[in-house]
């Protein structure tokens, strides 16, 4: 019979599909002890090795006798195990001592879900080309196993950190492999139910919402996608302390679209909608928008008499602050952006710490009052020294002949 190890998520062992952890009564420290050898199983492993990775916190004059006693007791622990189900040890377990060193090993009877599930990755790889529906349920599969993050009750364990990160970066890597064939198949049903599922272990990965998203935009569950964009900026806000990123905006604004009619429109059409769009006077855009704006204004050239100026603002530099009060911050910042920059000028969001802003026409002279006017009022309102704010503008065109540079101060 075969005997099921359980490492994706929850840690178990399974005889004939029932656990015979659950019967045992045995320490943590056992359970970890053979958890380290199945993570590092087939390898040749020094004694202190392990005992710096497992029993380093042990005040003992003989911590190698420790380690001896603990695999002794492991030895057992197995045994009985395996005992009371019936089964030789010698089919399934073996650590052996050579040269010193520990080696345990898995027997033909035992089965290990993480090989099972890098088997069925690499098995959809190799028919991949030839048959997209075979790889598929071979992907599927490896999805199915993985129900959690390598040995998740340990985690925080430094040695189990670049198996558990392998083991996820395959399992995002196979979720998008699927991602690619269901779109091929225009199965955008199969996508939302894939994403649902995968979310409920990478609850934080924005780009399985992003494909979320997109799947229910297709299929014109426009309520839903503004639905869980709305979750998620939530999530990632109260949990992370994170703002939307330029992908998530644009995800946005994808949403915003489909809430437009789409029939088609004359130019009157056009215009009118346009035209009955507010516009601001100063602009706020995100890092796409922005970046466009100034290659735009870098094709037109020199020609103009007044020149362009790129400027940027950097908040609270050397100051560990929270989200909270650093939201409040760049909140106020908006506020007097809007009121002390001119009708054209463009501000973004770069960092956290950190403001661009696109000067239209600017004026001999303007940029330092500009400067001073948003120091003095920012560290006004917010309490800040002088020293905490900085400003830098140089023109965006460099081959300006006017140097203007204007230096924070």
């Amino acid at each position: 019979m075969k005997l099921s190890i359980h490492t994706l998520g929850n840690f178990d062992i399974e005889f004939d599909g029932q656990s015979i952890l659950e019967i045992s009564n045995r320490s943590y420290k056992i359970y970890r002890l053979l958890q380290y050898f199945i993570t590092y199983r087939g390898r040749l492993l020094l004694p202190e090795t392990i005992i710096d990775n497992l029993y380093d916190d042990i005040e003992t004059g003989d911590p190698k006798n420790v380690l001896r006693t603990q695999i002794f007791r492991l030895r057992q622990v197995l045994k009985t195990l395996l005992i009371s189900c019936k089964a030789d040890i010698s089919e399934y377990f073996n650590i052996s001592v050579l040269n010193g060193y520990y080696c345990f090993e898995l027997g033909e009877s035992s089965e290990l879900d993480l090989e099972v599930f890098e088997k069925n990755i690499n098995e959809g790889d190799k028919i991949r080309s030839y048959d997209t529906k075979g790889s598929l349920e071979f992907y599927k599969k490896s999805i199915e196993i993985y129900k959690g993050h390598y040995l998740s009750i340990n985690a925080h364990e430094n040695w189990l950190v670049p198996t558990r990160n392998r083991l996820r970066r395959l399992y995002i890597n196979t979720f998008f492999k699927i991602i690619e064939i269901l779109e091929c198949m225009n199965d955008n049903y199969g996508i939302i139910e894939l994403c649902e599922e995968v979310l409920s272990i990478e609850s934080y990965e924005e780009s399985i919402h992003i494909c979320l998203i997109d799947a229910m935009l297709i299929l014109g569950l426009i309520k839903n996608a503004m639905s869980h964009y709305n979750y998620l900026t939530s999530l990632l806000s109260k949990d992370m302390g994170v703002r939307p990123s330029s992908a998530l905006k644009s995800v946005y604004r994808k949403i915003e679209s489909y809430y437009e009619t789409k029939e088609d429109l004359s130019i009157d059409d056009i215009k009118l909608r346009i035209d009955g769009n507010s516009v601001k006077e100063v602009l706020l855009c995100d890092n796409e928008c922005f970046r466009f704006l100034c290659n735009n204004e870098k094709r037109k050239g020199t020609n103009c008499e007044k020149p362009i100026y790129i400027g940027v603002i950097t908040l609270d530099k050397n100051r560990n602050t929270t989200f909270a009060e650093q939201n409040k911050m760049f909140n106020y910042m908006s506020t007097l952006l809007e009121k002390i920059l001119n009708k054209g000028d463009i501000y973004s969001y770069w960092n956290e710490s950190q403001i661009l802003v696109l000067f239209n026409e600017a004026k001999d002279g303007e940029l330092i009052k500009i400067k001073k006017r948003i120091k003095d009022d920012f560290c006004k309102a917010t309490k800040l020294d002088k020293q905490q704010i900085t400003m830098d503008f140089k023109p965006l065109v460099t081959d300006i002949k006017k140097d203007l540079l204007c230096k924070a101060y």
